[in-house]
């Protein structure tokens, strides 16, 4: 009897249980048949990194360089962080812990000239930065960047590589 549910399964047939699962397993007369239509979701690259569309006249500009020196510039809007620009643009960043200050894979290096326009990193972020690979003076978190009018044309470098830290690596 069970076969015959799971058979009825693969050909497409969902079972809605009006009992318990203990009783429906028991009792198959409490099952009904229902279509059961399985789609794949898809959804657009761009709006994974959640980024905003700057106003005609209020595009601020960000120029990377990537790890084998090419530089890509990008037109932002006012509140969008780093590493949902980078991740936005296919660039090489990872952000392991999703932008919540955890990791250190978004870890970029400031331009000099605009490294001081950034308000001053938390605790957090300066404890992440100490496992960071290649940390510098003007080295931050892209995560926790975020443009203002005072960043336009800021230039950020990719490290050559980056550390992700995981519990196995500690077994």
């Amino acid at each position: 009897m069970i076969r015959s549910i799971f058979q009825r399964q693969i050909r497409g047939i969902h079972y809605y249980p009006f009992a318990s699962t203990s009783q429906s397993l028991i009792n198959c007369k409490s099952f009904v048949a229902a279509p059961f239509f399985k789609s794949l979701h898809t959804s657009p690259i761009l709006s994974h990194g959640h980024l905003h569309t700057p106003k005609p006249g209020e595009e601020l500009h960000i120029t990377f360089i990537t790890k084998d020196g090419n530089q890509y510039t990008y037109e932002v809007a006012e509140g969008d962080n780093i590493l949902d620009i980078a991740q936005a643009h296919n660039l090489d960043m990872e952000g392991a812990c999703g932008g919540s200050c955890a990791c250190s894979t978004c870890h970029v290096i400031v331009d000099p000239e605009f490294y001081d326009e950034i308000p001053e990193p938390s605790d957090d972020e300066n404890d992440m930065l100490d496992l960071a690979f290649g940390l510098t003076e003007t080295s931050r978190l892209g995560c926790q960047v975020k443009m203002s009018k005072e960043l336009d044309g800021i230039r950020v470098a990719l490290p050559a590589m980056t550390r992700n830290l995981q519990n196995k690596d500690f077994n």
